[in-house]
Formats: structure tokens, C-alpha cells, sequence
């Protein structure tokens, strides 16, 4: 075998000059001034380039600040338009953009750590309504849940996992993810956050999203929650709990119609039921499988596991108010995305404020990412628009390339034969 070296300048990660022009395409770097505001007039990069640096590094497959230094920095300062900051200038402007946490006491004594960003937030669903994703005067669903993220830092503290972490709430539309709250590990998912979810209606209504239907698990089955989220939606599915007085209505029902929900045959049936002690009736949609092990419930007497939807919605069908319900697993995935490709399994900083403003500018890292996959996979026959990020790595943005300059223009010439003359 035969070894023989260039000095050239090629570089790696052709494709983020892609990513970098769509960047600035979208006028992003303005909205973030507007929302961020300027920094002094002798700092030399600007929270705009921060955000940038922090994209590109997850674009090109990095998972922290050092990345830029030590893996990352002759790769991305041939980056057009990309002005490559250091590692500490990187954490520390972000932790500049942190607000202070509310503390709150909880009935029995805890002690809840919030942490809160409307700017962040609000940038976030700017960046949507720029791009077009979401726009004014249209209704929207909105999911809602929480996730454990098992970390040991400094203020983390041990939850029903047994594990210290934090416990942030994500409110999204779609595939999109447009609120982001974020507490400490030991908080109740109950614990205020009717507060947290009249905040997030609140900012969407300023921006003039309005909510068709709403959908959440039995985390957020109080009476307080029901009623603001019942305020601010025209429809709302909740995952119901189960109690002693809700069984025996259900237990008199005699009729059950059995319908296919995806693979399995289901029993269904419909109740009024007055939850919390209140003369306010809500519809109860029960679903009814024969379970796995054969068991038989104590209560109930019989092998079926029971599952109950509450919902102000009387017009669609039991099928069709368990299938939507059932959809909200693809929340699920957002987490999924968020933890393993933009970097909620290695949150950078030490206290729960400043990990906040990393996991809300990666969210919108993540929104952006689906703006210009749909853009170039309309493209390109070589990206699909259901891409992972590290398949959208390997795929567009791992080629090599390097800058000439011809005349007086400067050329990207690119080390392939995939057709990415297209996108220009």
C-alpha cells in the first residue's frame, strides 16, 4: 500500500455551507438581534454567531463546545459566512442569555425548581412563523408532556426514576417543538402546570396561533389543568386516572362495541362522568383489551385492561377519539431526537438555568434542521425528508470540498458526483 499526502485546503463538511446559506436565507440573523438584542460594539461575535456555531457543530456530528477546537475548527472556519468563535466565548454567551429560576414550595414542603425563558421561547416561534412552518390565523394541535433526563449536575435533584436529572415540560405542533419549560428532577409533572400551560397558550395567542385540539397523558388530569386547557382549545383529549367511583360506572355498562384500532381488536364504549367531585360532566371514551397475561382484575373481574380518554369533543366517534388520542406517541419521538441528535444526553453546564437556554436554542436547532430537510429533499434525489440527523450527516453534509477563486468569483467545488448543483 502506497500513502500519498496533499497539502490542499479540502475540507470535510461541504454540506454546511448549504446549511450556512440557509441560515442566513431565512434572515435569522437579524430576528436573533431583534429578540437578543446587540452585544457592545467591541465584542466581536455577536449571540447570532453563537447560535450558528452551536448549529454547525451539531451538524457536523459534534456533541460539545470543545468540538470547535478540538475536532471541529479548520473544518468550520472554511465554512462560508461562518465566523467560528472559541469554545469559551461559545458557553459563555449562552449562559449570559439564562434567567433566574423560581423557586417554589410545594404542599408538602418540597422544594421546585422552574426555570423560564419567554425570549428564548419566543424566538423559537418566530423562526417558525418566518420560515413559514406555522403561520397567523390557522389552528393548530398542540401536544404536551414531560421527560426525565437523567444527569448529575450540580443543582440536579433525584426523581421517581431515582436518578438525579430535570424534568422539562415540551409543549409542540406537529413535529415542531414551540415551548419549552424546564425543572428540576424532583418537581411533580401536576406540580403548577396549569401555570405552564396558560403561559405557552399565552405566547402562541400573541403570535395568533390558534389551538384546535389539545393532547395529554394522565399527567395532566387535574382539575385546574382541564380547565385551562379546556379555556384555550376548542377540543381537548386527556388521558383519564383511574378511581373507585369511575370503575363502578363503568363496570354498569352493557354494551361494548368492538372496533380495529390499528392491530387489535378494542371494546369501546362512551360515559358522562363529573370528575373531581364537581356537577361539570365531561365525555369518557373506555377502551377495553383482553390483557397479555391472562390475570383477572380484582376490581373489575375480568382479564381486560381498561383505558379512559377524557374530552369535551362529542361529535367524533369512540374509534376515532381513542386514534387520535393514540397518535400522541409520536411525542414521544421528539424526545427521542432531542436526547440522541441534538444533545439532551450531554447538557454542557452546571445549574438548570443555563442547561435551559441549551435545550431551547437545540430545539430550535431541531426545528431548523426539519425546515431545510423538507427544502432539500424537494431537491436532491439523495435526502428523504424523514432523515435522521445522523443519516443527514453521512448523506449531505459529509462531503469534501474546498474554495477557489476563478476570475472574480469564489467557487464552492465539491469532491462528488450527487447532484448538489441542484439547490442552488
Amino acid at each position: 500500500m502506497k500513502i500519498t499526502t496533499s497539502t490542499d485546503t479540502i475540507k470535510s463538511f461541504g454540506g454546511l455551507n448549504f446549511i450556512s446559506a440557509e441560515f442566513d436565507k431565512l434572515q435569522l440573523p437579524a430576528l436573533i438581534t431583534q429578540h437578543l438584542g446587540e452585544r457592545s460594539p467591541l465584542a466581536v461575535f455577536s449571540y447570532s454567531d453563537a447560535i450558528k456555531n452551536l448549529w454547525a457543530i451539531i451538524f457536523a456530528g459534534g456533541d460539545c463546545a470543545e468540538d470547535i477546537s478540538v475536532n471541529l475548527k479548520g473544518e468550520l472556519s472554511q465554512i462560508e459566512n461562518l465566523n467560528v468563535c472559541s469554545p469559551d466565548t461559545l458557553l459563555r454567551l449562552q449562559k449570559s442569555l439564562a434567567l433566574d429560576k423560581e423557586i417554589h414550595i410545594g404542599k408538602s414542603g418540597s422544594v421546585n425548581d422552574i426555570s423560564k425563558n419567554a425570549r428564548l421561547n419566543e424566538l423559537n416561534l418566530d423562526m417558525l412563523l418566518q420560515s413559514n412552518t406555522l403561520r397567523p390565523n390557522r389552528f393548530y394541535d398542540l401536544d404536551f408532556d414531560h421527560q426525565f433526563i437523567p444527569c448529575e449536575k450540580y443543582d440536579s435533584k433525584k426523581g421517581y426514576k431515582m436518578k438525579q436529572g430535570y424534568f422539562p415540560g415540551v409543549a409542540s405542533i406537529g413535529k415542531e417543538i414551540v415551548f419549552i419549560e424546564n425543572r428540576n428532577g424532583n418537581s411533580n409533572v401536576k406540580f403548577k402546570q396549569a401555570d405552564t400551560l396558560a403561559e405557552a397558550y399565552k405566547l402562541l395567542e400573541s403570535k395568533k396561533i390558534k389551538i384546535d385540539r389539545s393532547r395529554m397523558d394522565c399527567g395532566s388530569f387535574t382539575k385546574e389543568i382541564i380547565e385551562t386547557v379546556a379555556a384555550n382549545c376548542k377540543r381537548f383529549y386527556i388521558r383519564a386516572q383511574r378511581c373507585g367511583e369511575l370503575s363502578n360506572q363503568v363496570k354498569q355498562v352493557e354494551f361494548w362495541e368492538t372496533v380495529r384500532i390499528g392491530l387489535f381488536d378494542v371494546e369501546v364504549c362512551s360515559i358522562d362522568y363529573a370528575p373531581f367531585g364537581e356537577e361539570k360532566t365531561y365525555r369518557y371514551v373506555v377502551g377495553r383489551q383482553k390483557n397479555n397475561t391472562g390475570q383477572i382484575d380484582a376490581f373489575f373481574g375480568d382479564d381486560f385492561t381498561y383505558r379512559a380518554v377524557a374530552t369535551n369533543d362529542r361529535a367524533s366517534t369512540d374509534k376515532e377519539v381513542i386514534e387520535y388520542y393514540n397518535q400522541r406517541g409520536a411525542t414521544e419521538k421528539i424526545f427521542d431526537e432531542m436526547n440522541n441528535d441534538f444533545g439532551w444526553k450531554h447538557l454542557p453546564f452546571s445549574f438548570l438555568q443555563e442547561n435551559t437556554v441549551y435545550m431551547v436554542l437545540t430545539a430550535m436547532c431541531r426545528n431548523f434542521y426539519l425546515i431545510i430537510l423538507e427544502k432539500i429533499s424537494k431537491l436532491v434525489p439523495f435526502v428523504k425528508p424523514y432523515f435522521r440527523l445522523k443519516k443527514f450527516i453521512f448523506r449531505f453534509v459529509t462531503v469534501p470540498f474546498k474554495w477557489i477563486r476563478r476570475g472574480r468569483q469564489k467557487i464552492l467545488k465539491l469532491f462528488t458526483e450527487k447532484p448538489y448543483h441542484l439547490l442552488v
